[in-house]
């Protein structure tokens, strides 16, 4: 009977680590293929081609004077700098409404082999904290819509070419 005992335990043992293994398995086994990086302009500039093709996110300030929409309205180009290189990104996304040169953006997508970072996910880097105008505070209308302009002039554009 010690015997059947035995056999069962391990049994029970052997099932435990095999259970334990495919779990394992599934956890990490494809994590390398899932991974997106983050780096600097620097730091991608200096991989070359390594970069080719994998997803990478990248983070830096909007270079000023670097911002191009395109005619057509559908593409935008700008530049990610850290102060020491400059990466040329392209993308068809709409930029959020604080997108401009100066601000701190991440974006994600991937170098061509023309050396464009092509990216449809465009973020905006922001303090969370949100502060309500002062008591008698005027606010700057203009100034609160020029982050709409380009928006407004989409939508100009495309009323235009539909009449």
């Amino acid at each position: 009977m010690s015997s059947e005992r035995n056999r069962r335990r391990i049994l029970a043992v052997i099932a435990i680590l095999v259970a334990a293994g495919v779990l394992a398995f599934l956890a990490f086994g494809g994590i390398g293929e899932n991974l997106v990086y983050y780096w600097s302009p620097s730091e991608l500039e200096a991989s070359g081609d390594k970069a080719l093709g994998a997803t990478i996110r990248l983070g830096g300030l909007v270079e000023p004077g670097s911002i191009q929409h395109s005619e057509d309205g559908l593409t935008l180009k700008f530049a990610v700098t850290d102060g020491e290189a400059s990466i040329p990104i392209s993308t068809s996304s709409v930029p959020p409404a604080m997108f401009r040169e100066g601000v701190g953006v991440v974006v994600e997508g991937s170098v061509n082999r023309a050396g464009q970072f092509e990216t449809q996910r465009l973020l905006v880097k922001h303090d969370n904290q949100y502060q309500a105008p002062g008591e008698g505070e005027n606010l700057d209308m203009a100034e609160m819509m020029k982050s709409m302009q380009f928006e407004m002039d989409k939508k100009t554009k495309e009323k235009e070419s539909v009449e």
